[in-house]
């Protein structure tokens, strides 16, 4: 009988499914082979030492790849923007081209373009290996930048290396970070931002919008030059100097990586860069995402490959990012992009709607990262929960370390706003927080950004609504607030405690930022108003918003304190629907939690084994915006319900709407 990889061994449901597996698997070990041709992926992905601008010292040279070209010129500054003859390249042979230049013909700084030829038509052009793209604030007009500082940036911990810890992920947006109506820089967020993030005790940064984007509103999800730091935000130093200065603090900095579409822009981005639409994309439908107005790149393409490959190492090695969410991978591997599917049994991922391309691009891409930095991290976002994504490459799998477990937060929306507070199914809730395959890790989450965009609310807004507006101060007391107030914690709470193996949270929702995002448009006059992050309500200590922030820190203090993520197992102790009581374990920690709108309960009795608790932390406690309704200063003790040899029950007072974690600190023996 065939010996299948470890991943289909552990679920006998893939069996059926082997044969297409193992066709997937043989087909991307064939492309790396292909691709390499004898050398490691690492010394395949180097397009970004030749592509592009470099100089030696003495001379400069420029290459780019641009096959359907049949002519390419260097304009910019430096040569009054004209088609010279000293700045033509020359065709060196399979689409690539290439120009030398005496070292002062341009400078550090110099504007520049390609303007291209193709059979019948010409156009000006951003080179795709650029690393500096810049947009004139008047005209609009975006350009390349010369960037090649006399200095390079001096690192001051070059060595650091991410801990085995578990993933505590703060996703951050540079330039919403700050709370003026405008856009701000990687400077303000490393004096400004990064104190607070490494005060509130994560330990990953996930920056998003990065790579340069022409629209500010996409969120960064358009992206135009693949190798270029978004210049609205600072220089590449700017960049370095943050990245350096997180890993001073012991805090991993992963980026946004968006390899799943591009935007159709032709001048600033790869559309039609040679002239055709089929360099970097597929042709013809299957090229254009119907859903998201941009063009999907052509996995099968070997120059494709090189250009993404290289891509991921560019930003390992010359920034130093540990890793990398990985945007749209649903979107990738599926010829529908996975849109209006329910993906509700395993025939729904082994059939010939799976892109073999993107599948064998995923593995070299996961291969590549712990190629380069064996304790690199890499996240897919991916929503249909095809098996074996965040499955190790040796055990058969595509090679992620997490995947993002995308069903908690519409889980959490779907109980806020449709169900009411008494209807809340414990069962289910907890179903729903841990169901995730044995052999895969995911990063759990009760609301990222996508919560948050316009046309949908943050889980704080759902519970408050309009009454964030009026009565968040401390000496205003709200019934509506209080809920609010107390099932946020709650809710945190519960998704930290059962993640599965790592935790994000956007910025400011840890104190329960209002409102929601909305970056500058048509449709809203092009304000800022909401494209930004309103730090003076967590700092003010007359409102309740630091209640909540300060709750959050003590969570995550917990959490690292007691290594409590790097525990694998969650086990179900106890759920009654009618009293909202839920109950669970992990490790040596007990997590009761009371749902219930409005009913208390006093020597609430959990059957378990003879048992010494103390509780380590508590939703309601009046520092957190709670009411002190539970003495944390005793021990609790199980004790027998008749007589030594009886069932032992720990009973507990659970106020309404309140959440407790008790450590079991001893175990009594019964003679």
């Amino acid at each position: 009988m065939m010996k299948y990889p470890l991943f289909i061994q552990n679920d006998s449901w893939l069996e059926p499914h082997a044969p297409t597996i193992l066709s997937w698997l043989e087909f991307a070990e064939n492309t790396e082979k292909e691709l390499c041709n004898g050398k490691s992926l690492f010394g395949f992905a180097q397009g970004h030492e030749w592509y592009g601008i470099h100089h030696s010292g003495k001379s400069w040279s420029i290459r780019d790849w641009a096959p359907n070209a049949t002519a390419i010129f260097l304009i910019g500054e430096f040569n009054g923007w004209q088609e010279l003859e000293n700045f033509q390249f020359k065709n060196t042979g399979n689409g690539n081209w290439e120009l030398n230049l005496p070292f002062d013909a341009i400078k550090h700084g110099d504007l520049y373009a390609f303007s291209m030829r193709w059979n019948g038509g010409s156009g000006k052009r951003i080179p795709a290996w650029c690393r500096r793209v810049v947009q004139d604030e008047n005209t609009l007009i975006f350009n390349a930048q010369v960037w090649q500082p006399e200095t390079p940036y001096q690192w001051q911990n070059p060595g650091f290396q991410r801990t085995g810890e578990a993933p505590l992920v703060y996703e951050s947006h540079i330039g919403m970070a700050g709370e003026e109506e405008r856009v701000h820089t990687f400077n303000e967020f490393r004096h400004d931002i990064l104190p607070r993030i490494k005060n509130a005790g994560y330990n990953t940064i996930q920056l998003m919008a990065i790579p340069e984007h022409p629209y500010y509103g996409s969120f960064g999800y358009h992206v135009s030059s693949f190798f270029a730091p978004s210049s609205r935000f600072g220089t590449p130093e700017e960049l370095k100097e943050l990245i350096d200065e997180a890993h001073g603090m012991g805090i991993s900095v992963i980026m946004d990586l968006v390899h799943s579409h591009a935007v159709k822009n032709e001048v600033e981005g790869l559309g039609k860069y040679d002239g055709s639409r089929y360099q970097f994309f597929h042709d013809g439908p299957r090229g254009e995402h119907p859903a998201w107005d941009s063009y999907c790149f052509n996995y099968g393409k070997p120059e494709v490959l090189h250009f993404l490959l290289s891509n991921i190492v560019y930003w390992l090695q010359e920034f130093k990012f540990d890793g990398f969410r990985f945007d749209g991978v649903t979107s990738m591997l599926y010829f529908d992009h996975g849109l209006g599917k329910a993906f509700i049994n395993y025939g729904d991922y082994f059939n010939p709607n799976v892109d073999i391309e993107a599948i064998a691009y995923f593995r070299m891409a996961n291969k590549l990262i712990h190629e380069i930095n064996p304790n690199g991290i890499s996240i897919a976002e991916e929503m249909s929960g095809l098996p074996g994504l965040a499955t190790p490459i040796t055990d058969g799998g595509l090679g992620f370390d997490f995947r993002m477990a995308m069903g908690i937060p519409d889980y959490w929306i779907k109980l806020i706003k449709d169900v009411p507070d008494e209807a809340w199914n414990m069962g289910e809730l907890f179903h729903e927080l841990i169901s995730k395959r044995m052999d895969e890790k995911v990063v759990s989450y009760a609301e990222s950004h996508d919560q948050a965009l316009v046309g949908d609310k943050t889980i704080i807004f759902r519970l408050i609504d309009k009454e964030m507006y009026f009565s968040m101060r401390k000496d205003q007391p709200n019934l509506i607030v209080d809920r609010g107030i107390a099932l946020h914690k709650m809710v945190r709470l519960a998704t930290l405690s059962t993640a599965g193996g790592a935790y994000l949270n956007f910025m400011g929702n840890e104190f329960g930022h209002p409102e929601w995002i909305d970056f500058p448009r048509e449709g809203n006059n092009w304000s800022f108003q909401h494209a930004r992050r309103q730090w003076s309500l967590t700092d003010n200590k007359d409102l309740r918003y630091h209640l909540l922030g300060d709750f959050d820190r003590e969570l995550i203090g917990f959490v690292r304190e007691n290594k409590l993520l790097e525990i694998p197992d969650i086990n179900w102790g106890y759920d009654h629907n009618v009293n909202k009581i839920l109950t669970f374990w992990r490790g040596q920690f007990l997590f009761v939690f009371n749902f219930h709108p409005d009913q208390s309960f006093t020597d609430y009795g959990l059957e378990m084994e003879p048992s010494k608790f103390r509780i380590v932390l508590n939703t309601d406690e009046s520092r957190f915006g709670g009411h002190n309704r539970i003495d944390q200063n005793l021990w609790y003790y199980t004790y027998p319900e008749a007589g030594l040899t009886g069932k032992h029950y720990l009973r507990l007072y659970l106020p309404s709407r309140t959440a407790v974690v008790l450590k079991k600190e001893w175990i009594r023996k019964v003679r």
